[in-house]
């Protein structure tokens, strides 16, 4: 089988594949170094705001030490020959890093803007669709409805791997680098939005409003088991789950064309299920995906400039 054969129609645009850049002796891709630089800006804000933050030299022991366990994983992939247990480091210490940055992003979300802005948020709705749409949806409340939404919302936490696999196992190593590199581009930048924009939620802002109870099945039980275990105030503007799932769509579409068509159901569910389950507001909803269009149609630029100093480096070191 040919090199061009073996990768899918988009391989082709320049600068998709970002290169390895030698730090320290570690080759790290551009995903690593925007997870790596994610990880010390935040050590950096938790020592410069300690007697504003609750337990900052301890979140910052935390991050130095994912910081290491991420860069053994990085060195670990380099002696790594099974292609399943490649895509399992690679995948699990990617995705990990992602999940525990958004953790340690909820300790920093006050600390330049000192209340949450609901309020601001609620207004713009009011003012533009002349109502509150996320109690609006309260009028389409019905069991199975609330099931297939918490469904959507739900599958989400299987769909992220589950991308990746489909991606690195049809495409290979490039393009499951492709694939990580933009949810790491949208992780990021809503981890900073959190923080800009630091907005509490519908539920935890205003829990007295809703007035319809969502009753279902197994993943409406699954749906509240999340909220009341993994979620807390904020992590609401741009909408995560909604600028995600458009990296996971688009990229369904990129490399395996069947997976996009078959998630297109759910991903738009997913889009409605943000609003409808009382996780975020339709601005929270719509700006996420806005990001993960821009994410999208601007990572090429970035990949292409990390390109460019990766080459000057490697003209620099065999000179």
């Amino acid at each position: 089988m040919s090199v061009r054969s073996a990768r899918p129609r988009g391989s082709e645009i320049a600068g998709l594949f970002g290169r390895k850049i030698s730090f320290f002796g570690f080759g790290l891709q551009i995903t690593d170094a925007l997870l790596l630089g994610g990880l010390a800006v935040q050590i950096v804000l938790f020592i410069l705001f300690n007697r504003r933050i609750n337990q900052p030299l301890l979140y910052a022991a935390k991050n130095a030490a994912l910081a290491g366990a991420y860069l053994l994983a990085v060195f670990l992939l380099t002696k790594v020959r099974s292609r399943v247990l490649y895509f399992i480091l690679r995948t699990a210490s990617v995705q990990l890093a992602f999940a525990y940055l958004y953790e340690a992003t909820h300790s920093l979300q006050l600390l330049f803007v000192g209340a949450w802005q609901d309020r601001t948020v609620l207004a713009a709705e009011q003012a533009v669709f002349g109502l509150q749409p996320t109690l609006w949806l309260e009028r389409f409340i019905s069991a199975p409805l609330t099931e297939w939404m918490m469904f959507s919302y739900v599958i989400y936490l299987a769909v992220y791997p589950g991308v990746a696999a489909f991606v690195f196992f049809k495409h290979g190593e490039r393009a499951l680098e492709d694939y990580l590199f933009a949810l790491a581009f949208v992780n990021l930048a809503c981890d900073l939005g959190f923080i800009l924009f630091p907005v509490a939620g519908p539920v935890f802002y205003m829990p007295e409003a809703y007035t319809v109870p969502q009753t279902g099945g197994l993943f409406t039980y699954l749906g509240y088991f999340i909220r009341a275990h993994a979620h807390e105030a904020g992590g609401s503007i741009p909408s995560p789950h909604c600028s995600v799932a458009t990296i996971m769509w688009v990229m369904s579409y990129r490399y395996v064309r069947w997976l996009f068509w078959l998630l297109a159901p759910v991903i738009l569910s997913l889009y409605v299920s943000t609003v409808y389950c009382r996780y975020h507001y339709i601005t929270d909803s719509i700006a996420g995906i806005l990001l993960g269009i821009i994410v999208i149609l601007a990572g090429p630029s970035i990949v292409r400039a990390w390109n460019r100093r990766a080459e000057r480096r490697g003209r620099k070191g065999v000179a």
